[in-house]
């Protein structure tokens, strides 16, 4: 009976051949890699259902067929009913894989499963005309679905003697004809599904007869013995085997596999730990961040393996959130094999795993910064923000994590060269301080900023937190290596006076001439903005501005009201400090105006321009645009 593919199967295969993968020969791991997930789920099923148990070991068969054209590859696996094929192999990129683990979600130890009936399936059809399913679930009738995948798959009874599993049989292109030959297949097997938990057999090619031998006197020789199928993975985890054992080639192979990404790792991470807790590690740092790293749905953690037991492939208490992206596996046989995801949070042992695991990916981290700038350069565009959080959050390794994080900064050429606080403090020049920094949305906004004109003017290097996670990264990390760090648009500054000698006995800024001169305008614009501004005074900070925001000493920056807000978190009231510079003219003439009744609309015009470029200068919305907009023009007009 045929039936059409409930999506489009044009644009999906389109999809696998030229997009998904690029090499051709992945077609086999991706089918090697179903036969072993339906042997997953055999096995698991059978532990409460034992018809679904095999009756023999579980194994994977790879038949050429030279004479026919065909490449089948069988499995004594979970098979599957009628209305299983139609519904996982009737609708691309549906997941039969999928659909299991979600119903095993609330049951303990279901096994992590590792091919996709759907997309991966569909790879065969990068080097097959036509692809038969024959399968069957033990108890039901065998099935037999068939397809050229242009639009409709036929669908009928199987063999009634068909065995238990699933047989794949792939009518191979002209041009495919290479992996009839027994030699690159098991290179294949080899390169991308050798680490496999069931053995995967080759068996030898019937339509292959051995040619008829004679003896010296030409007397017919009886035929040599037919050959038996040999296993062509090692099942030896790549993980265990000795460094000198593995080519890089396989371990990125790995990595690919795992990771399900098409690039090479950015560093390859490979141990065993000895001593107290005895484990082996294989993680990786990607070069390209997953693309689900900061949803609340992604599966992050290591893969997990208890004497060769799978437990896992999302454990997240092997490493911190703020290392969510490293890939890899982790095998110890300290662990108990009834081991749960709820008492793995408490085990002494992942605990032991976890410190180890964190101060290898943290070394080599810091040997990529020292040693390999341009791949640390690459890493920190992808994790930086990550390493913040972990500065913050992580109290153990704070201080080796606040070493790797990196800043834009006024000394910067773009936002691409970022600079450490190490280098930072090594610049610093004599007399300065405190290690300052600025917050804004983004690095152009910090770069323009009023706030820099004054330290510019002096040569102090002033750090860009364009970041969300910088606001915290500040909140935690209050100094470094004996200086404080010290925001640039908070409280009152003079960097002329950084021992505060020019203030009074308690403390205060003394008043200067200016000060008294400017109190009548300070007076009056404190009164006209008295619901948003909480003092107006002059400042050092502005060299050619007009004025700017700040917050006082120990206020909240308009930047992380905004982020807080981003993260729909409560935000705390926080009045804004006004400040002007004495040398503006356009300061100045508003203080000729100030008491002159026929000047009052002027002045307003001017308060209400010079409030709208503060605003903006700190990156907040204009309270009255078109006000604003019409001040601008009247002036360009004068």
């Amino acid at each position: 009976m045929k039936k059409p593919f409930q999506t489009e199967v044009g644009q999906m295969l389109d999809l696998v051949i030229n997009s998904l993968y690029s090499k051709k020969e992945v077609f086999l791991r991706e089918l090697l890699s179903n036969a072993s997930d339906a042997c997953d789920r055999s096995r698991f099923e059978g532990l409460t259902d034992k018809s679904q148990a095999a009756d023999s070991d579980y194994r994977i068969q790879i038949v050429p067929n030279k004479e026919k054209g065909t490449l089948a590859i069988t499995d004594n696996g979970i098979g599957m009913t009628a209305e299983e094929v139609e519904r996982n192999l009737g609708t691309v990129a549906s997941s039969g894989t999928k659909r299991f683990l979600q119903a095993m979600k609330d049951k303990a130890n279901a096994p992590e499963l590792i091919g996709q009936f759907g997309v991966g399936f569909y790879a065969a059809f990068m080097v097959a005309d036509r692809v038969d399913v024959l399968t069957r679930r033990r108890g039901a009738a065998p099935v037999l679905w068939s397809s050229d995948g242009k639009g409709e798959y036929d669908l009928s009874d199987g063999d009634p003697d068909a065995a238990d599993g699933t047989t794949i049989t792939l009518h191979l292109r002209d041009d495919a004809k290479e992996y009839l030959d027994e030699w690159r297949l098991e290179d294949i097997v080899r390169t991308y599904s050798d680490f496999l938990a069931y053995p995967v057999m080759l068996c030898p090619d019937p339509s292959v007869k051995p040619e008829p031998k004679k003896d010296k006197d030409g007397k017919e020789l009886p035929p040599d013995p037919p050959r038996e199928p040999r296993q062509v993975n090692s099942m030896k985890a790549i993980w265990k085997k000795p460094k000198s054992e593995v080519k890089k080639e396989e371990t990125d192979a790995f990595y690919q596999h795992i990771a399900h990404d098409s690039e090479e790792p950015l560093a390859t991470i490979r141990f065993a730990a000895e001593g107290a807790t005895e484990f082996h590690a294989l993680v990786f740092i990607p070069r390209t961040a997953p693309w689900d790293l900061w949803m609340a749905t992604a599966k992050l953690g290591l893969q997990l393996y208890v004497r060769n037991v799978f437990i896992g492939d999302d454990v997240k208490e092997l490493l911190p959130r703020y290392l969510a992206f490293v890939r890899g596996v982790v095998e110890s046989a300290d662990l108990p094999l009834n081991v749960s995801r709820e008492t793995l949070q408490d085990n002494a042992v992942i605990r032991r795993i976890r410190k180890v695991l964190v101060g290898k990916i943290l070394g080599e981290i810091e040997d990529m910064q020292k040693n390999r700038p341009a791949d640390f350069a690459i890493f920190t565009a992808q994790y930086g923000r990550l390493l913040k959080e972990g500065a913050h959050s992580d109290w153990e390794n704070s201080e080796r994590l606040r070493d790797l994080c990196v800043f834009p900064s006024t000394f910067s050429e773009d936002a691409t060269k970022p600079v450490t606080l190490k280098e930072y403090v090594s610049r610093m020049p004599e007399g300065q301080k405190e290690i300052y920094y600025l917050s804004a949305d983004t690095y152009e906004a910090a770069k323009n900023s009023p706030v820099l004109e004054a330290f510019r003017a002096h040569g102090y290097e002033v750090l860009f937190f364009v970041d969300p996670m910088d606001e915290f990264f500040a909140e935690r990390v209050r100094e470094y290596d004996g200086k404080k760090l010290r925001a640039a648009d908070r409280g009152e500054l003079d960097l002329d006076d950084p021992e505060g000698k020019k203030k009074d006995k308690d403390g205060k800024k003394a008043e200067t001439e200016d000060d008294k001169r400017f109190k009548p305008l300070a007076d009056w614009l404190k009164e006209r903005f008295a619901k948003t501004v909480k003092e107006v005074r002059l400042t050092s900070r502005l060299t050619d501005s007009a004025c700017c925001f700040v917050a006082d000493e120990y206020g909240v920056s308009a930047h992380m009201q905004r982020v807080l807000k981003a993260f729909n978190q409560p935000v705390p009231d926080s009045p804004r400090i006004l400040e002007l510079n004495a040398k503006s003219p356009m300061v100045e003439k508003m203080l000729g105006l100030v008491g002159k009744d026929e000047a009052k609309a002027s002045l307003e015009d001017l308060a209400d321009l010079l409030y709208g470029q503060a605003q903006l200068a700190e990156g907040t919305p204009l309270e009255n645009p078109a006000r604003f907009n019409k001040l601008v023009a009247d002036l360009a007009a004068k």
